[in-house]
């Protein structure tokens, strides 16, 4: 019972990752907190349909069809379409109209539809045509560097970009990599003391919040609801 799920990174700067995955035999998932946008194309019984969805800032249920199929292109942090205001996709996501089983509309265009092979093919062309745009001093900002603008614009340029601040990001991103530790076998305290938690219930609270388990639940490989996408940051 649950997702058969395969990703992996990529070396284009507007893509973090792509996915794709098949149901079997479940109705449900955690769907944990990302910080991304992404862009999600499912099949089920000859029909396909593609969304886009914003950050997600809590984890939650959310159901599964059944017998349907799912790719997935996550984007890089500060990538988002102008015409889709990220700051109204936040815990949201929009379903793109007019799309078949080779095509999808965006920003008034016809576009084939991507796959797993051809992601970055895809997301190029969305690009050049200026319906994907990314700020890079979202980037510069996470990496540690000190742009040559006033920490207001910063604030501001980060929000508009994300939708998110600084710290929902930096919080949602421990918390994935804290699962992604504890599912590896770390031991809890070095988890707590790795990444920064003031304690185990610190760290307790936050994998709620945003991974939807408890710490000693996070490997549970057969749960009721299996874990929707979660990889190392």
């Amino acid at each position: 019972m649950g997702l058969e799920l395969e990703s992996r990174p990529s070396e284009s700067p507007y893509i973090e990752r792509v996915w794709h995955s098949r149901s079997y035999d479940v109705a449900q998932m955690t769907s944990i907190a990302i910080p991304h946008c992404e862009l999600v194309v499912w099949q089920q019984h000859g029909q396909v349909r593609v969304t886009v969805r914003g950050p997600e800032t809590v984890a939650g249920s959310a159901p599964v069809p059944h017998d349907a199929t799912f790719f997935g292109i996550v984007f890089s942090l500060g990538t988002s379409m102008p015409h889709l205001p990220v700051g109204q996709l936040v815990d949201d996501a929009v379903e793109i109209p007019d799309t078949t089983g080779r095509s999808l509309w965006l920003r008034g265009s016809v576009w084939h539809l991507p796959d797993y092979d051809n992601a970055e093919v895809f997301v190029a062309r969305l690009v050049r045509a200026g319906v994907l745009v990314r700020d890079p001093l979202v980037a510069a900002v996470l990496d540690g560097a000190a742009p040559e603008v006033s920490e207001r614009t910063v604030q501001r340029r980060f929000v508009a970009a994300t939708g998110l601040t600084q710290g929902t990001v930096r919080q949602i991103d421990r918390a994935r990599q804290a699962a992604a530790l504890l599912r590896e076998g770390a031991p809890i305290p070095d988890v707590v003391h790795g990444l920064g938690y003031f304690d185990q219930p610190h760290l307790a609270r936050s994998l709620t919040r945003y991974i939807g388990r408890s710490a000693t639940r996070v490997n549970d490989r057969n749960p009721a609801e299996p874990l929707s996408l979660l990889y190392k940051t």
